[in-house]
C-alpha cells in the first residue's frame, strides 16, 4: 500500500535532516529552495535567506577529520504535518540527536522545528524554516 501525502513530507524531511548530519551538501540543495528563508539559532535573532549562510556551515562539518565516534542519530519527536493546499504542506516536530560528546559520553540535543514545504515544477522544495533550541 503506497504511504499517505504525510508520509512523503515526513520522508522529505527525514532525508533533509539526515543530509544536514552528514554534511551532504548536494543533496541538501536538491531538496532546498535557492531563495529558502528562515529563524535559527545560529542566525541571532535576524531572518537569513538563501543558500549561503548555510553553506558556510556544511563547510565546517565537511573539513572536519573523520573519528572513530559513530554518526549522530537523528529522531523526529511528535511530528505534525498541517496541508494549505495541495502544493504546500508545513511539518513541526521536535528533532532528537543522539551523539557522543567530546569525552565520548552520549548526549541527546533538542530544537523545536517547523518546516515548510512547496510543490514546485522541480518537484517538492523546502521554503522555509523555523528552529529554537528549548531554554
Amino acid at each position: 500500500m503506497p504511504g499517505t501525502a504525510d508520509d512523503e513530507i515526513l520522508d522529505l524531511t527525514r532525508r533533509l535532516l539526515a543530509a544536514i548530519a552528514a554534511a551532504d551538501w548536494p543533496t541538501y540543495t536538491s531538496l532546498v529552495a535557492a531563495d529558502v528563508t528562515c529563524f535559527e539559532p545560529e542566525a541571532r535573532g535576524h531572518l537569513v535567506e538563501g543558500l549561503p549562510f548555510h553553506e558556510y556551515y556544511f563547510r565546517l562539518a565537511a573539513g572536519r577529520s573523520p573519528t572513530a565516534a559513530p554518526p549522530p542519530t537523528t529522531s523526529l519527536a511528535s511530528p505534525h504535518v498541517r496541508w494549505l493546499g495541495n502544493d504546500a504542506a508545513v511539518v513541526s516536530y521536535v528533532r532528537l540527536v543522539q551523539k557522543l560528546d567530546d569525552a565520548g559520553r552520549p548526549v541527546t540535543t533538542a530544537s523545536e522545528e517547523t518546516r515548510v514545504w512547496q510543490r514546485t515544477a522541480a518537484g517538492w522544495k523546502h521554503v522555509h524554516f523555523h528552529r529554537s533550541v528549548p531554554g
